[in-house]
């Protein structure tokens, strides 16, 4: 399915990015493996490899701009093409807003936000020279895949940095869809959720693999297949698309939905919104979104 075509995926060194480079490369692509943890990035070049697919270390910092910079053109340097760019490193600095100091909301802000932009950006140059040196030919474009969380569609608690970075992201990912539609380039965004570093230690044993071995819906492996999806032609016509993935289950969502209305043909007054209240709330109750989503 992606034979012959070049990915990278940042922080792939381990759990979910790991996953995403296996499943990449078992589909064909060599794959870039990068990570700032160089003997990690290795290992999951070896474990490809292994398994009789290419895949080349790379530890860039993704979040310079010299990094992002460096990690594209090597890609391009080292293979001769550029096709997908997952964009998944990311950690947490988790604390709560009155205590969280000036570093820790930098550095999420930083590595999630950052460290998707700048990646992309340089994807973006990348295909966009290619798609103008094409001339009147259909622009071969690529793919781009980045990595929110529910805590960027719902909010979460003790994680106003990273949820202020998901959620750019996926105001990113939509933003850069409509951007560079016109070079053959598609951009979607994946809400994973599982058992990873990052994840343990709130899930604990809720999210343990299955006594039986029967299927683990939490295993970080479970994510891969739907980003090599993503970055196949088979989802050539989807961009701009933010889907939570988890187990065997892909949720589609789509942005913020307007569910109520009131207007009047006057400047609002105090008193005429609190009388008009039940008309914009309707039955529902104002209050915080509930985290997760159904079975």
């Amino acid at each position: 399915m992606l034979a012959g075509r070049t990915a990278i995926v940042t922080g792939a060194g381990r759990g979910i990015g790991r996953g995403e480079a296996v499943a990449l490369a078992a589909e064909g692509a060599t794959v870039v493996v990068n990570d700032l943890d160089a003997t990690q990035a290795g290992a999951v070049v070896a474990e490809i490899e292994a398994a009789g697919g290419a895949a080349l270390p790379d530890s860039n910092d993704v979040a310079a701009w010299d990094g992002a910079r460096a990690l594209v053109a090597g890609a391009v340097e080292r293979t001769g093409r550029l096709d997908v760019l997952v964009n998944n490193a990311g950690f947490l600095r988790d604390r709560m807003s009155f205590s969280m100091d000036e570093a820790e909301w930098d550095d999420v802000v930083r590595v999630h936000l950052k460290g998707h932009f700048a990646p992309s950006k340089f994807a973006a140059e990348h295909w966009r020279a290619e798609a103008k040196a094409a001339g009147d030919a259909p622009p071969r474009g690529g793919a781009i895949v980045n990595t929110v969380s529910e805590a960027g569609l719902y909010g979460g608690t003790g994680q106003a940095n990273y949820v202020a970075a998901k959620s750019g992201i996926a105001g990113l990912t939509v933003g850069l869809a409509r951007e560079l539609e016109r070079y053959g380039v598609r951009v979607n965004a994946i809400a994973p959720r599982a058992r990873t570093q990052m994840t343990e230690a709130v899930l604990g044993d809720y999210a343990a693999p299955p006594a039986d071995g029967g299927f683990d819906e939490w295993d970080a492996g479970n994510i891969g297949p739907v980003v090599a999806w993503l970055a196949s032609d088979e989802a050539a016509d989807v961009t701009g698309q933010v889907m939570v993935v988890f187990g065997g289950r892909i949720h589609l969502f789509e942005g913020w939905t307007m569910v109520g209305e009131i207007e009047q043909d006057e400047r609002w007054s105090v008193e005429a919104i609190a009388a008009r209240r039940p008309e914009l709330f309707g039955e529902c109750r104002p209050g915080l979104p509930r985290m997760g989503f159904g079975r």
